[in-house]
C-alpha cells in the first residue's frame, strides 16, 4: 500500500483515477467520438487537392473544433474505389486527448500531463496473432498503387501529396529486435515509392544507420489508422530501448495485437486500416525528390531535394479502409491536432526528465499548443540558488530535447504557467538580464525545420540536425538578492494581494454589491 501511495503522490493522484480504454481500432474510436458529439461527418463532395486541407484548417480553429470524417472525396467516390473515406482531427482538442488517456473529458491539462507521465513509465507488452482485419486485402507487385488512396495535397505549396502525416512509421533495431514507432513525413512519389524525410538524429535514423552498416536496406512499415494511442505514442519520445507498443498497451489497458508484415519481420497492429510495407535503401542513386511541406512550425520546411525512399513491396488493408492523415502547421489562433497533442506529451516527458535528473520542487510543467513544445514552462518551489538553471540543463541534456524545448521559462509557485499574462508579469518584474536571469546555451542541436536558424546550418547530410541557441528565462525570485529590512526581511517588497480577511468579507457580500456569482 505504501508503494501505491507514493506512486499516487508522484502523479498528483491522477494514476488512481485513470480508466484505460481499448477502442479496438479506428472505427470504434470514430464511433466513440460520434456518440460524444465530437465528430463532424462531411457528406458533401470535397476535392483532395487543397480543399480538404483548407476545410481542416478552418474546422480545427483554436482547438475547439470537431474531428472530421470526409465521406465523399472527389475521384475516390466511385464503386470501384479502393478507399473512399478520410479521418482527421481526432486529437484536435483537449477533450479528445482526455478520452484517449482514460480521463473525463473536462480533465485539466495538468491532469493530462500527469497521466502521460504515468503511462510512459508503464509497460504492457504486445502479443502476436496469426492474422487480423488488416490482412483482408493483400496487394503486391504491379497492383501496388499509392494513388489508390485519397491522400490530400494539404497546402498549395506542398511538394506533393503527403501520405505520412499522422501515421506510425515502424522500424526495428537489428541488434535488439525492439520496434520503434514514429511520425515522420513522407509523400507519394511514383505509384510504388514514398520519399521520406529521414534524419540520423531521430530514432528511425539510428535504426537506418545500423542496417546500412550491415550493407542492408532497412525494412519499414507505415501504418495508417488505428486507436488514438498509436499517434500519441508514436510522436512522443519514450525512453530509449522501449517500444511504443509497450506504452500503447498501458494506455489502452490491454496488449496490442500484432501481425507480421508480408515482406519483412516488422510487426503491425492487426486491426489497422492500412499498412504500406517496404525497404529504404542507403544508396543515394535510389533517392527521389521530396519537399517542401507545411511543417509544424507554421512555415514550409525541408526544401525540395533528393531524399531517402520507401520502395513499397506490399500494401495490406481492411475492406473499405478509412485513410488517416492530418493537417500540419501551427499558426497564431490556428491550432491543429499535432500541436494540441504535443503540448500534453512534451510537458509530460519533460517533467519525467526533471524527476529522473533529481531536480526537486517541480509543481507543474506546461507547453503551449501554439508552439508544439518548442517553448517549455516550469513551475517550481525554489529552495536554492541555481535551481532554475539545473532544470534547464537537465532538459537540454536529454534526448527528448531534439526539436523541442528551445526556450525554457521557470517561475515560482505563485505564477500560473497556464496563464500567459501571469508569466508575462513575472517576466516584467522578476527578470533582469544583468542579474543572469537570461542564460544562453549556444551551438546546441535543434530543429532542421526552424527558419530562425540560418539555412546553411540546417544541412542534414552535413550536420545530421539543426543548430539552436537555447535560452533560459529565469523568472523566479532572485535568491542572490539580500533580504531587506524595508521589505520586512524578504528579498522583494510585498505583493498587492488582498488580505484574506478582506477577501473573505468581500466574497460574502458579493451579491449585495449587485454582482452575479
Amino acid at each position: 500500500m505504501a508503494e501505491k501511495d507514493n506512486e499516487i503522490d508522484a502523479f498528483g493522484g491522477v494514476s488512481n483515477r485513470l480508466q484505460p480504454k481499448a477502442y479496438g481500432d479506428l472505427r470504434e474510436w470514430i464511433d466513440a467520438l460520434r456518440k460524444e458529439g465530437e465528430l463532424q461527418e462531411i457528406e458533401a463532395e470535397v476535392d483532395w487537392d487543397c480543399e480538404l486541407g483548407t476545410v481542416a484548417r478552418k474546422a480545427f480553429g483554436t482547438g475547439d473544433g470537431p474531428a472530421l470524417l470526409f465521406k465523399n472525396i472527389g475521384g475516390y467516390n466511385g464503386d470501384d474505389a479502393r478507399c473512399s473515406q478520410l479521418f482527421t482531427g481526432g486529437m484536435s482538442n483537449f477533450s479528445r486527448i482526455a478520452m484517449t488517456l482514460g480521463l473525463p473529458k473536462d480533465a485539466s491539462v495538468t491532469d493530462m500531463v500527469q497521466a502521460t507521465r504515468y503511462y510512459i513509465g508503464q509497460r504492457v507488452p504486445p502479443v502476436e496473432v496469426d492474422t487480423g482485419p488488416v490482412k483482408e486485402n493483400i496487394v503486391t507487385g504491379d497492383e501496388i498503387n499509392l494513388y489508390d488512396f485519397p491522400v490530400p495535397k494539404w497546402h498549395r505549396e506542398d511538394g506533393g501529396r503527403y501520405i505520412n502525416t499522422f501515421q506510425a512509421t515502424i522500424t526495428m533495431d537489428p541488434d535488439t529486435g525492439v520496434h520503434n514507432l514514429g511520425i515522420y513525413r513522407g509523400m507519394i512519389g511514383q505509384k510504388d515509392t514514398l520519399p521520406v524525410l529521414l534524419w540520423r538524429a531521430q530514432n528511425w535514423g539510428v535504426h537506418f544507420q545500423k542496417w546500412a552498416d550491415r550493407g542492408m536496406k532497412m525494412p519499414v512499415a507505415h501504418v495508417y489508422g488505428w486507436e488514438p494511442c498509436m499517434p500519441f505514442c508514436a510522436s512522443a519520445p519514450v525512453p530509449t530501448g522501449v517500444s511504443e507498443y509497450d506504452v500503447m498497451g498501458a494506455i489502452r489497458g490491454k496488449p496490442v495485437e500484432l501481425v507480421k508484415c508480408e515482406t519483412s519481420d516488422i510487426m503491425v497492429p492487426a486491426s489497422a486500416e492500412l499498412v504500406v510495407e517496404g525497404f529504404i535503401d542507403p544508396d543515394p542513386e535510389t533517392f527521389e525528390m521530396e519537399g517542401p511541406f507545411g511543417e509544424y512550425t507554421g512555415y514550409f520546411g525541408g526544401d525540395q531535394g533528393p531524399k531517402h525512399v520507401t520502395k513499397v513491396t506490399a500494401i495490406t488493408h481492411r475492406d473499405q479502409p478509412i485513410f488517416r492523415g492530418t493537417l500540419e502547421g501551427t499558426l497564431p489562433k490556428m491550432l491543429n491536432e499535432n500541436s494540441i497533442m504535443s503540448s500534453v506529451q512534451r510537458a509530460g516527458v519533460a517533467w519525467n526528465v526533471l524527476e529522473r535528473a533529481g531536480v526537486p520542487g517541480v509543481t507543474d510543467v506546461h507547453c503551449s499548443p501554439a508552439n508544439n513544445g518548442t517553448t517549455l514552462f516550469i513551475q517550481l518551489n525554489q529552495t536554492y540558488r541555481g535551481q532554475a538553471k539545473q532544470a534547464a540543463a537537465a532538459i537540454w541534456g536529454s534526448n527528448s530535447s531534439h526539436l523541442r524545448y528551445k526556450h525554457i521559462w521557470v517561475v515560482d509557485q505563485d505564477i500560473d504557467i497556464h496563464d500567459y499574462g501571469a508569466v508575462d508579469w513575472a517576466f516584467a518584474y522578476r527578470v533582469n538580464a544583468a542579474e543572469d536571469d537570461i542564460v544562453f546555451f549556444p551551438g546546441s542541436w535543434g530543429s532542421l525545420l526552424d527558419p530562425s536558424t540560418r539555412l546553411k546550418d540546417r544541412d542534414p547530410m552535413l550536420f545530421g540536425t539543426g543548430k539552436w541557441c537555447r535560452v533560459l528565462i529565469d523568472a523566479t525570485v532572485n535568491l542572490d538578492f539580500e533580504p531587506e529590512e524595508q521589505y520586512n526581511g524578504d528579498r522583494y517588497p510585498a505583493m498587492v494581494i488582498p488580505h484574506k480577511e478582506d477577501m473573505d468579507k468581500v466574497n460574502a457580500r458579493w451579491k449585495e454589491y449587485g454582482f452575479e456569482d
